[in-house]
């Protein structure tokens, strides 16, 4: 295997990779107003792959060129091309588990630190003693048998990917936004290919592709999704009306909910503070129904939830639940306000009918809840 590395087709595909994550990055396709943190990961992740585009590149060139000072550069730079495929694997599978869920089971972080003491003690084994990777005496770059661990964890790291996303996309359909396997696939025949195939570099500019594909899925689900909540937005609506009436019937639960007194906390703390409510609210629905319905702000301080499947009688239990959840966190809040909503909901066997009726029937049953509210409360301000 010996002085058989591809220059010219690693050096293409190199440049192709830093071509891509350049553009990316200059268009800002990776920034979500809505998830500041994800967008930071993003961004420090395609910095991160841009450089190792270029680190992959250099040490081929380098690769077969005699002397002790290649020989480090060498050393060096393979090192960090293995951490490099291990940090980045775990970062992007971060970001996918954490943006569909909104948090990280405890048991992946065990699976992340295993692979990654096994990973970093073989290569510090391999400094003094060649078990990953060897440079012969004329510093051409040789696999060694221990190689293999390497590709086995990026395939179980891959693996734990593609289960998380479609489990997840069992209990949340809307998940179609972001499709997961699709820029893990470029991933994966990397490894797949780079492990047959002598001589090529391929997971460089696979993490670009896949970079490719995660800002595209991004921006096409923000369509869908509220600026300010980061919930769904009506359009959603819409597009749930589309996919169900593919669908063979199925029996619907929808609920309308309304802040009480919003205008109020608006014109005594601000509009900048009723944002702050929207968004708090959005968020107890969030966590509240996790991946049980769908949540969507239809206007205003209005959200819709759409649960379809429901198998329950009616939907007093959500409602409880949602009220419980809302007295809980002004409990904890430290607001000088307090948060309440109205309520209204129905089942129904859905076949087709017009979304606007529905709509109708629930904003009524939630208008009766709201003038229940406001028998025992100052309605003087308005909703």
């Amino acid at each position: 295997m010996s002085g058989s590395l591809n220059l010219t087709a690693i050096l293409v595909t190199d440049s192709v990779g830093i071509c891509i994550l350049l553009i990316l990055m200059f268009t800002k396709g990776w920034y979500m107003p809505t998830r500041k943190k994800e967008s930071t990961l993003l961004f420090a992740l395609m910095t991160a792959a841009l450089f190792n585009c270029a680190s992959d590149a250099f040490a081929s060139i380098c690769d077969g060129t005699p002397g002790p000072v290649y020989r480090t550069v060498l050393m060096i730079g393979n090192t960090y091309l293995f951490l490099f495929n291990l940090i980045v694997g775990i970062g992007i599978l971060f970001l996918i588990v954490k943006h569909i869920d909104q948090k990280m089971p405890k048991l992946l972080y065990v699976f992340f630190a295993v692979i990654g003491i096994i990973e970093v003690s073989l290569l510090i084994v391999n400094l003094f003693t060649p078990v990953v990777f060897s440079l012969d005496e004329n510093n051409y770059y040789k696999r060694e048998n221990l190689y293999a661990i390497f590709i086995i964890a990026g395939l179980l790291l891959i693996a734990y990917g593609y289960i998380s996303y479609f489990v997840s996309k069992i209990r949340n359909p809307a998940l179609g936004y972001f499709p997961a396997w699709q820029f893990l696939l470029p991933i994966l025949l990397a490894v797949t290919v780079q492990s047959y195939v002598y001589g090529i570099s391929l997971l460089p500019v696979s993490f670009s592709v896949a970079f490719a594909g995660l800002v595209t899925s991004l921006q096409n689900e923000s369509i869908y999704i509220d600026k300010l909540t980061g919930v769904s937005n009506r359009y959603e609506l819409d597009k749930m009306q589309k996919r169900v009436l593919r669908r063979k019937p199925e029996k619907i639960a929808a609920l309308m909910l309304d802040l009480n007194g919003f205008k109020q906390i608006n014109d005594n703390y601000s509009h900048e503070e009723g944002d702050k409510a929207l968004v708090a609210f959005a968020t107890i629905l969030v966590n509240t129904m996790r991946y049980e319905g769908r949540i969507i702000r239809f206007a205003g301080d209005e959200f819709v939830i759409i649960i379809r499947k429901f198998e329950g009688d009616d939907i007093e239990p959500y409602k409880q639940r949602i009220l419980k959840a809302v007295e809980e966190y002004n409990e904890t809040s430290g607001k000088p306000y307090k948060l309440s909503c109205a309520i209204g909901g129905t089942t129904f066997e859905y076949i087709g009918q017009d979304l606007n009726t529905i709509l109708s029937k629930i904003d009524t049953l939630m208008y009766t809840d709201k003038n229940e509210y406001y028998k025992t409360h100052n309605s003087r301000h308005g909703r």
